[in-house]
């Protein structure tokens, strides 16, 4: 009686899935998700707002939608977004003058300090060792002195 009873729950868990309802996604929550992994959060460290569970967070999402409701394209809801924290709301700020800086300075240092690295350690692998000091005989007794101990 136990096989028939554990075949009906298996053949139950296994129908289950066929009685489940058919899952629709909002197009308009896809695109405000979309724009949301475009922003950051102000006041999370690095972080896409589309990730966030800040309290702000939360309200950039709703502005989202709302302007996504209103009509309003992507552009002009990261404009919107842009003119109100600068660029730094953007995960990805473009590349401009006040910017271009800290986008080539790093490598341009890094090639700068890599080439004096270069430069320096082959100068010092031409460069011949200087003569060991001879031991004074002071110096050398000691050293025997040292040796008869072991």
């Amino acid at each position: 009686m136990t096989n028939i009873k554990w075949m009906f729950l298996v053949l139950v868990l296994v129908a289950m899935p066929s009685l489940a309802g058919e899952v629709s996604e909002d197009p308009l929550e896809r695109q405000m998700l979309e724009i949301a992994k475009l922003l950051r959060c102000a006041v999370c460290q690095n972080q896409p707002i589309s990730d966030s569970a800040s309290d702000l967070a939360r309200d950039m999402r709703a502005i989202i939608r709302e302007q996504l409701q209103a009509g309003k394209s992507r552009d002009e809801i990261i404009a919107y977004f842009v003119e109100r924290y600068g660029n730094y709301v953007l995960l990805k700020p473009p590349v401009d003058r006040a910017g271009a800086a800290v986008w080539f300075l790093p490598p341009l240092l890094l090639l700068v300090i890599g080439t004096f690295a270069v430069v320096f350690v082959r100068r010092r692998l031409r460069q011949p060792l200087p003569p060991a000091p001879e031991l004074s005989d002071e110096d050398m007794a000691r050293v025997h002195a040292a040796r008869d101990q072991d």
